[in-house]
């Protein structure tokens, strides 16, 4: 396959070299406009070893280099060489300073990287590498400096001018301008500069750290949105509580700022006390957001200031350390939101996301090691693997040394590391060293790419009273690495005897064990076991592995009634789901048999009114189709959604009543507690059986939707309702869909789920209504959110965008081509859907392998999208 992009070398981990020069401050002068802004830049240089160097490269793209001076006197053009990549001064003394004034255009950058003006106001995005394009830099982590920025901006549209610590002068130019100075007085690397501009309002409120400090806290906003905040507010101020308590970590500046945007790539960038929010991860009223809504707010603002110490006070050699700030914060954002709401909840949504992103890249061309060892475009590796294996791969450390051993290893990391930038073997040496314990074999975990695959085998003999459980680990090879090594593997496990109560596992009485899984094959016995047990393996899923427990129906039945462990209750559920699903995929179209051992599960669980609702809610969800489909050899697209929809049907007609008694008596008034949460999501998902118990038909269930559309006092009820109405291959809901529209058309937020829920509608007319959508007035190429809502809605509506005639794939791959000259970022990561061509039939195969060659064909490729295209069909054709 011949790809239509410039050649960009791969750049390796074992290739890293230090700086031969450090930058110890950097001041900026920025004259903010939107199609013409100068930046100044003023960089001390030092060199960090005796011998001299010839050249310093500093990064710098889409720069017009307007002056350049080397200890105040103008360099000669021979002093220096500037190409796309950027600039490389020649002969450089050991001690100077450098300063250039540069012009770029923040109107004109689609791409969101670097300074770039939208929706009114002044933005900076500068992971990984957007710093390069405000001004010339060595644009790499372990380049750290103090940062002073001077902003100057007309008062009308900027009245708000923000950068990165604190404010510590401000005033007025002539003609109507006014400018602010910022210091932040912690060393830093680039990626963590930003800076607003813009007419904001704000929040304000204050925290009180454990030392006594007053912090003042801001979150700036669109005026209407001001009263949309409380949430994250409160949410920020819970986490720096949390940290305090469970890491030890206060707040190091003066305030903390949250600035909230339409127009963002990603969630949330954790900029050293200036956090740029994507607005979904701010904004929240109980008429616009969700509960799911509510939460994410949570998490995410939670995550950023989780990195206040976790990336920032200590950050990265390089890129490919990447996954040692977001994986160690990925793991203290879950661990906060299970101390915040049902721990076992939490944990069943972890792993959740994990088997829907993170196991199928694993799986597939794009798998790649926690750490990479090398990479074409940074962007690309902001992957599932990074974030979600890597959050894994700490919870394991934090498994293996408890939860006293672990924050032992936390305390050493911070104290050796503050300020500096490290790597992945800097935070497991300390962690080692804080317990006197080797985890020198653990390592393999983040050089290794792959999910292993856990074999049980156990024996209950009667005689001996003993039970023998054998454990086994294999890993499939994956590109670039055939041959796998065996690695640690904590798995947490307990003996369940007849009578549902756990057994003795030692002679101390323990009920609870982690084995630890080092080897090919390993066997352990456990003896006074007087009657027959039955094995709880990898309890909280204690490992990012695929386990294979030979168990009878009746047996995983037993366990999905009993198991006190919520996860593995959960998972014998969805065991059970999924054979139902599996067998239904056979004979598409046919009706099945309602197994008996699920139909014990869920009655058990519908009949237990004690339970938490938000975990019952859990135990009567049904796997997705996407995970149905990895558990195939090859994806049977058509049958897998007929089978789903089909046993959908089947638990809506068996438990008609019980739903429908589920569904009056958990009526009740609005309340953000955390039962009342709970009691919102298991009565929708009672609406969502009830409207699936005829599908092929409208009846009384789809007036009890409408119904509840229209009477809803929040946007939970009634986006439910929506949803199944739009949704459903027979309603007709174009009135519907215009009220939703002519209501809330003034809140972006809400019109992303009115576009997205229509993508995902597997209907007949589905793909010409995507097109519709695409050319609505509402629709932008240039706001991510709307791109997502609409482009990666439509990869999950299965059905449409997997249709056997190739028309998903080739109007997907269109969309993409023009979406890389917008923002490539975002198309890159789109994209990835393509890649994973090869778990389907011959005809689709060929199908997605046409879109792929329509891509490697654009004139101009990027090079974020490139690389993702040579890695998902590297051999071409």
């Amino acid at each position: 396959m011949m790809i239509n992009s410039e050649n960009t070398p791969l750049i390796h981990r074992s290739d890293y070299q230090p700086l031969a020069y450090r930058i110890t401050e950097i001041a900026l002068d920025v004259h903010l406009d939107p199609e013409n802004t100068e930046v100044s830049a003023r960089l001390h240089f030092l060199r960090q070893n005796p011998e001299p160097v010839k050249e310093i490269h500093l990064d710098g793209e889409g720069l017009e280099l307007l002056e350049i001076r080397r200890d105040g006197q103008l360099l000669s053009e021979n002093s220096y060489v500037v190409n796309g990549a950027g600039l490389t001064l020649l002969n450089p003394e050991a001690d100077f300073v450098l300063e250039t004034r540069v012009r770029i255009h923040p109107a004109a950058n689609s791409a969101l990287s670097g300074l770039y003006h939208a929706g009114g106001q002044f933005l900076t995005q500068c992971e990984a590498e957007g710093f390069r394009r405000i001004t010339y830099y060595q644009d790499r982590p372990d380049c750290l400096a103090k940062f002073t920025v001077t902003l100057h901006g007309p008062k009308d549209t900027c009245p708000v001018l923000l950068a990165n610590g604190n404010c510590v002068a401000q005033g007025e130019d002539a003609q109507g301008f006014h400018w602010a100075r910022w210091e932040d007085p912690y060393p830093k690397p680039a990626y963590l500069f930003a800076m607003v501009g813009g007419d904001l309002a704000a929040m304000r409120d204050t925290f009180t750290t454990q030392s006594g400090r007053q912090v003042a806290l801001e979150i700036y906003v669109a005026e209407r949105d001001l009263g949309a905040c409380s949430q994250a507010m409160e949410s920020l101020k819970r986490a720096m509580r949390w940290d305090e308590e469970v890491y030890g970590r206060e707040y190091d500046l003066d305030r903390y700022m949250i600035v909230a945007t339409d127009s963002f790539n990603m969630g949330a960038m954790e900029n050293k006390g200036l956090n740029i929010f994507n607005s979904k991860y701010v904004l929240a009223s109980p008429e616009t957001a969700t509960d799911t809504d509510y939460q994410g707010i949570e998490s995410v603002i939670a995550h950023e200031y989780f990195h206040n110490w976790t990336g920032n006070r200590v950050t990265l050699r390089d890129w490919f350390q990447l996954s040692l700030k977001e994986g160690l914060t990925v793991f203290r954002d879950q661990e906060f939101s299970a101390d915040m709401n049902s721990r076992g909840v939490q944990r069943i949504g972890d792993v959740r996301r994990l088997r829907a992103a993170q196991f199928p890249e694993d799986a597939g061309p794009l798998a790649h090691p926690v750490r990479p060892d090398a990479y074409s475009e940074i962007n690309n590796f902001y992957t599932a693997t990074v974030y979600e294996k890597g959050a894994e791969l700490v919870r394991m450390l934090h498994t293996l040394l408890g939860k006293e051993g672990f924050r032992r290893g936390t305390d050493l990391y911070f104290e050796r590391h503050d300020g500096h930038a490290v790597t992945i073997e800097d935070f497991v040496e300390a962690l080692e060293d804080a317990n006197h314990t080797d985890l020198s074999r653990f390592r393999t975990w983040y050089a290794q790419a792959g999910t292993p695959l856990v074999k049980a085998q156990g024996v209950y003999d009667p005689k001996a009273h003993t039970y023998t459980l054998t454990l086994s680990q294999s890993t499939p090879a994956t590109p670039g690495q055939a041959h796998k090594e065996p690695v640690p593997i904590p798995v947490r496990m307990a003996l369940i005897n007849t009578q549902g109560e756990k057994t003795a596992l030692d002679s101390r009485g323990d009920r609870e064990k982690v084995l630890v899984l080092e080897e090919a094959t390993q066997t352990w016995t456990f003896t006074e076991q007087p009657d027959p047990v039955i094995p709880s393996l990898l309890r909280g899923f204690s490992a990012p592995v695929r386990l294979e427990n030979p168990l009878d129906d009746q047996s995983r039945s037993f366990l999905a009634c009993v198991d006190d462990d919520p996860f593995n209750r959960w998972e014998s559920t969805q065991e059970l789901a999924l054979q139902a699903l599996l067998a239904g995929t056979q004979n598409p179209g046919t009706v099945q048999h309602f197994p008996d051992a699920l139909e014990r599960a869920l009655a058990a669980t519908l009949q237990d009114g004690a339970m938490d609702p938000a975990f019952r809610a859990e135990l009567l969800s049904l796997p997705s189709e996407d995970y149905v489909g990895e558990q195939m050899a090859v994806i049977a697209v058509d049958a897998i959604h007929q089978a789903r929809d089909a046993l959908l049907s089947q638990i809506g007609h068996h438990f008609h009543d019980t739903w429908l008694n589920l569904y009056h008596d958990l009526a009740g008034a609005y309340a953000r507690d955390g039962l009342s949460i709970g009691r919102r999501r298991l009565r929708n998902m009672a609406l969502s059986y009830l409207v699936y118990s005829d599908r092929h038909r409208e009846d009384d269930m789809t007036l009890h939707a409408r119904q509840q559309y229209v009477q809803a006092d929040n946007m939970t009820d009634r986006l439910a309702a929506f949803q199944l109405l739009v949704q459903h291959p027979l309603h007709d809901a174009e009135d519907i869909l215009m009220d939703f529209y002519q209501k809330w058309q003034d809140y972006p937020l809400v019109i992303d789920k009115w576009f997205a829920i229509q993508a995902m509608a597997p209907r007949a007319d589905a793909l010409r209504h995507v097109q519709h959508l695409l050319v609505h007035s509402a629709f932008d190429w240039k706001v991510p959110n709307r791109v997502r809502a609409v482009l990666g809605a439509f990869t999950v509506n299965h059905t449409v965008f997997h249709a056997a005639d190739g028309s998903g794939y080739a109007f997907f791959a269109e969309q993409i081509r023009r979406l890389d000259d917008i923002n490539p970022q975002t198309a890159a990561r789109l994209a990835t859907p393509l890649s994973r061509w090869q778990r389907y039939d011959e005809v689709r195969q060929k199908a997605m392998i046409q879109a792929l060659q329509l891509l490697a064909a654009k004139p101009h490729l990027s090079r974020d999208l490139a690389e993702v295209i040579q890695r998902a069909y590297p051999s071409g054709a």
